[in-house]
């Protein structure tokens, strides 16, 4: 199997496991197919700060970004969500697919200190897949920095 996620994390020689595991619906099916918990369903943000301006934010599944946290880490003003059609031409990804590795373009990358240390699972290109990864290995090899900015999902 080769994608461009797939492919760049070979490149990176960033030891991983491939999980197939077929459509899921929710944050808890995602996490039943991978075997894993809710925490460890990393989920990759887009956000945008400007025109052509992006970065990704590495979100544990139990978590939600904290805009203000992340503003004031970033010393801006304003960070938004692209639209699926602009986070697409931003990564080459549709959401629900989207990593870091092999984007169209290698925006930054910030990951949830709450990440530090697991073996998190992430998107991996194409609906249906995922990848198990050492956190720390991936923060690494992407360039990326820990930083705290999430708080926790609000009780549904």
């Amino acid at each position: 199997m080769s994608n461009p996620a797939l492919d760049a994390l070979a490149a990176a020689e960033l030891e991983h496991r491939l999980i197939q595991h077929g459509p899921v619906r929710s944050l808890a099916e995602a996490a039943t197919a991978r075997g894993v918990e809710i925490p460890d369903v990393v989920k990759t943000i887009v956000v945008r700060r400007g025109d052509d301006d992006y970065l990704f934010a590495l979100v544990p599944g139990d978590r939600v970004i904290s805009w203000p946290k992340l503003r004031a880490l970033l010393g801006v003003s304003r960070l938004s969500m692209p639209d699926a059609a602009t986070a697409k031409e931003a990564t080459g990804y549709e959401r629900g697919t989207i990593t870091p590795f092999g984007s169209a373009k290698p925006w930054p990358v910030i990951a949830d200190e709450r990440l530090r240390g697991r073996t998190i699972t992430l998107g991996a290109g194409e609906h249906g897949i995922a990848v198990a990864v050492s956190a720390d290995a991936a923060v690494e090899a992407l360039d990326a920095a820990y930083a705290d900015v999430t708080d926790p999902e609000a009780a549904q």
